[in-house]
């Protein structure tokens, strides 16, 4: 069976560019080793930057010892679960893409919480109004 997104669909790719997932394949699959269970899939702001870097979680910063090139705001990231939580309850949660975010997330996030920030457009562009 394939991994699934919290809105129950085949999970989607977060990012390539740069690579994102726990096991640098794209996506924000996990496993038993993803203890910190990197499963929301994040658009990067400067806002979210600075509040992961003010907990401990410097994002921004280059490391190539790593292969990790350091995040600016429009990256797509898949982010812990637990601080991606953080960051909506101090007010500074990044958007998310639900179709790429795991269903493991649901563990420790409300699905009302995601969808608060959700920045998916749907299959039918034409169905957006406004």
């Amino acid at each position: 069976m394939s991994d699934r997104n919290v809105l129950g669909g085949e999970l989607e790719p977060c990012g390539r560019d740069p690579v994102t997932g726990f096991f640098r394949d794209g996506c924000c699959t996990t496993g038993p080793e993803d203890v910190g269970s990197h499963t929301v899939c994040a658009v990067m702001s400067s806002e979210f930057l600075e509040h992961q870097r003010s907990i401990g979680n410097d994002l921004s910063t280059p490391m190539p010892q790593y292969h990790f090139p350091g995040l600016v705001p429009g990256d797509r990231w898949c982010v812990t679960a637990r601080n991606w939580l953080r960051a909506h309850i101090d007010g500074v949660a990044a958007p998310v893409v639900l179709a790429s975010t795991h269903e493991r997330a649901l563990e420790i996030i409300p699905l009302a919480a995601l969808q608060e920030h959700a920045v998916d457009v749907p299959a039918d562009p034409g169905a957006i109004t406004g």
